[in-house]
């Protein structure tokens, strides 16, 4: 029997070298998710009244609503490995921004229109979609690393649904000094 193994696929990926590089839209958009996070997290607070404990909880249950899909960080003598379930998503889909101190992923979807001309067209004889839990929406996660990283060096591989991104350590007493870089799109 011969096992049949399928390349990784690769997202596209940006290097910002200056963690006080902010410019690319990335970041405005994970600032406004942020607020968008920290507004549920309250109202979720607010609603089970005031007592003390829950905070933590309300606030993860608050990412988890607005759009960020689960993620494990691990962490090696020499690197970083952050894995992120994207699960209905195609590496096209994903864009990884790394800084010296963070890793950003965007899951955007990009979808033609559907409805039932669409699914008609597509089986003549195509089934009804009486409801659905499938949410075709952009989804993001914001992962703060313990230490810098080498932005040069990142590498994000997407299989079966799964996001792997490695980020090398930068070296104990080796400082990054600022530089521009080009964004690069890996392909």
């Amino acid at each position: 029997m011969k096992i049949r193994r399928e390349p990784m696929s690769k997202p596209k990926l940006e290097r910002v070298a200056s963690r006080d590089d902010r410019t690319l839209p990335i970041f405005a958009e994970i600032d406004g998710i942020t607020k968008r996070i920290r507004q549920r997290a309250y109202e979720l607070f607010r609603a089970h009244g005031l007592y003390d404990g829950g905070d933590l909880d309300d606030w993860l249950a608050a990412e988890r609503e607005v759009c960020w899909p689960s993620a494990e960080l691990r962490e090696s003598e020499d690197e970083y490995q952050c894995s992120i379930a994207l699960a209905g998503f195609d590496a096209d889909d994903l864009t990884v921004t790394a800084t010296p101190d963070e890793i950003i992923v965007k899951g955007e979807q990009r979808r033609e229109g559907s409805g039932p001309e669409k699914a008609e067209a597509a089986a003549p004889e195509a089934e009804t979609v009486h409801w659905s839990d499938f949410h075709y929406e952009n989804v993001y996660r914001r992962i703060g690393l313990p230490g810098e990283i080498d932005v040069d060096n990142v590498g994000a591989e997407f299989k079966h649904g799964m996001l792997t991104i490695t980020a090398p350590k930068v070296a104990k007493g080796e400082a990054l000094e600022p530089r521009e870089i080009a964004v690069s799109t890996a392909a």
